[in-house]
């Protein structure tokens, strides 16, 4: 399994992580590849912390836990950086991509030493711009993709509007906005 890509996901229950987890591997399925994608959570309400994972592969997968030393991390939303050591086991070679309006200065001085690839991505003013509320996921999502670079981006594109007219197909607005969503971040993620 090495040319695995494995990604953890950092979130709050109610932010969508877990459905980005999932949505990911969905798409990366639909392209022909081996996927997992699963959340970790005990009984916590809405709110509380949640961890999700991906792993996306050309090979069967054939490990079956959960990721210890990810090759990304993606981070929904930044107040847990002050509680969560988000870069754990993360990889040096890999990158994390972190949901804020702060300077990537300011972010960096919060990751304990971390000294791999950061991007950051204002994930609210996308989502607000694109749907007119606030959820992250697929801001995050598309930031993840362009990152990683695990799929084409037009294929990754077309992949979700196909599921968003599935599980959206009674309103068009729900698409079109998560459509620019998705477009918008993958221009602003740096």
């Amino acid at each position: 399994m090495a040319n695995a890509v494995e990604i953890r996901w950092h979130g709050r229950g109610g932010q969508g992580a877990k459905t980005a987890s999932l949505l990911l591997a969905d798409v990366a399925f639909n392209t022909g590849k081996f996927v997992q994608g699963f959340p970790e959570y005990g009984p916590e309400r809405m709110g509380a912390p949640i961890t999700a994972y991906n792993r996306i592969s050309d090979e069967r997968i054939r490990v079956h836990s959960n990721i210890y030393e990810p090759d990304y991390v993606v981070v929904v939303d930044e107040t847990l950086l002050d509680s969560v050591d988000v870069t754990k086991g993360l990889k040096k070679e890999g990158a994390i991509v972190i949901n804020t309006a702060q300077p990537k200065e300011e972010i960096i001085k919060k990751l304990k030493g971390y000294e791999g690839k950061v991007f950051t991505i204002d994930a609210r003013k996308v989502s607000i711009e694109a749907l007119g509320k606030y959820f992250p996921n697929s801001p995050m999502l598309a930031s993840i993709v362009k990152v990683t670079g695990i799929m084409d981006e037009d294929t990754f594109l077309n992949e979700m509007e196909g599921s968003f007219k599935h599980k959206f197909a009674s309103k068009p607005e729900v698409i079109e906005g998560n459509m620019k969503a998705l477009r918008l971040a993958l221009q602003e993620v740096k």
